[in-house]
């Protein structure tokens, strides 16, 4: 029985699956049981920043593996403190809970404002999230996911959750008061197809989390680590958030994610309010520092820059010639080409062709390669995506 019949047998079927069976993956490249190679422009959604098979994952591997692989949050050990300190050295974190997922990471931010909201007020618990957001699928992350394709057939959801639309002032200013704990949002809205929140809109969101004592979570589980350009996407901004959840790229490719707190709530969360049995496992931390690593060299900081303008430049000069791209947007290597109802069209094409795109929102083609990927390979994309818009 093929692997993909054994899929289709024995495993919920909630995934869309290529056509394809993968059996390695080595730098930018993904290569399937025919050893056809695959240019991969989504790098596991974002969670491979470092491509396929790094060594420094594999050595980080191969260390940690000689030693444990699970020891309980009963103890402590070195990898998980190491990766804390890093995390905390290079962002406005005062410390860090590990979770073993995004939407986990979510969670632990959820119960955390709104147990410090309540320490103020009974009736501090309210929250705003914004209209096409994306925050994951367990109940929690759900409620707050702005996104009625997602939610409808699980309701009723979490409670006191209020959803406005993204970098509308107006609504935000309707919304704010003394009973809201916390705005949940994303600097870039990846799962809506690459939506910046605008800079009057992150201005607005600061002075009214000051005025009302609103505490701001920054969901940067996709821009995170180098993604756009800045090892946080806040940094692009004025705005300091009180939270910040981590996950996908963070662990090398091994489940790892975190949720890091400013000084004011480092103690918020008491012995017993939260946990998990596998979150920052020994394993995966070491894969994280490994990573957070290499992602914090100047030169790989200047490298994404460089390669982030090449690449907007490229798709600008292919927009001109081709009416079928309304738009280009984005920021670093986290870009989103508008392409309307020819999206899904494009992507089998360029499958064809042996390259990897993603489809968002339908009618987006995002863009999200490996942060360390080749000048060539950039080049491999772009001719190949041209000559697939010259067949549409």
């Amino acid at each position: 029985m093929s692997n993909f019949n054994l899929d289709q047998k024995y495993i919920l079927n909630t995934y869309k699956r290529l056509p394809i069976e993968i059996k390695k993956g080595r730098g930018s490249y993904l290569y399937d049981i025919h050893n056809k190679k695959y240019l991969d422009m989504y790098a596991g959604i974002a969670v491979s920043s470092l491509g396929h098979h790094h060594p420094k994952i594999i050595k980080a591997i191969k260390k940690q593996s000689k030693d444990h692989l699970h020891l309980s949050n009963y103890f402590v050990f070195k990898s998980s403190s190491l990766l804390a300190q890093k995390l905390v050295e290079h962002s406005f974190a005062s410390k860090v809970f590990f979770t073993n997922s995004g939407t986990e990471a979510i969670e632990a931010a959820l119960k955390l404002v709104r147990k410090y909201g309540k320490s103020i007020n009974a009736s501090k618990t309210k929250v705003i999230a914004l209209d096409e957001a994306f925050h994951g699928r367990t109940y929690g992350g759900l409620s707050l996911t702005g996104q009625p394709k997602y939610q409808e057939a699980f309701k009723p959801l979490v409670p006191d959750i209020i959803h406005i639309e993204r970098n509308n002032i107006k609504a935000l200013e309707q919304v704010v008061s003394s009973d809201v704990c916390a705005i949940f949002i994303e600097m870039i809205q990846g799962e809506s197809g690459i939506q910046s929140l605008s800079d009057e809109f992150i201005e607005a969101i600061s002075k009214y989390s000051i005025k009302h004592e609103i505490l701001v979570v920054a969901d940067e589980i996709q821009t995170g680590l180098l993604r756009t350009g800045k090892l946080f996407a806040y940094e692009h901004t004025n705005l300091t958030p009180d939270l910040l959840t981590l996950a996908k790229s963070l662990g090398g490719g091994l489940p790892l994610g975190a949720l890091l707190v400013s000084k004011k709530l480092e103690n918020v969360l008491k012995p017993g309010d939260h946990g998990t049995t596998f979150g920052g496992n020994p394993l995966s931390c070491a894969t994280g520092l490994a990573v957070i690593n290499e992602l914090t060299k100047p030169e790989m900081i200047l490298d994404v820059y460089k390669k982030s303008g090449y690449l907007f430049e490229q798709l600008k000069s292919i927009k001109n010639k081709y009416p079928i791209i309304s738009e280009i947007r984005g920021s670093g290597l986290m870009i989103g080409i508008e392409v309307g109802d020819k999206a899904l069209e494009i992507q089998q094409k360029a499958l064809e062709l042996g390259v990897l795109l993603n489809v968002t929102n339908q009618t987006v083609i995002r863009l999200l390669p490996p942060l360390n990927i080749q000048r060539k390979e950039l080049d491999e994309f772009i001719n190949i995506f041209e000559n697939v818009l010259k067949t549409i």
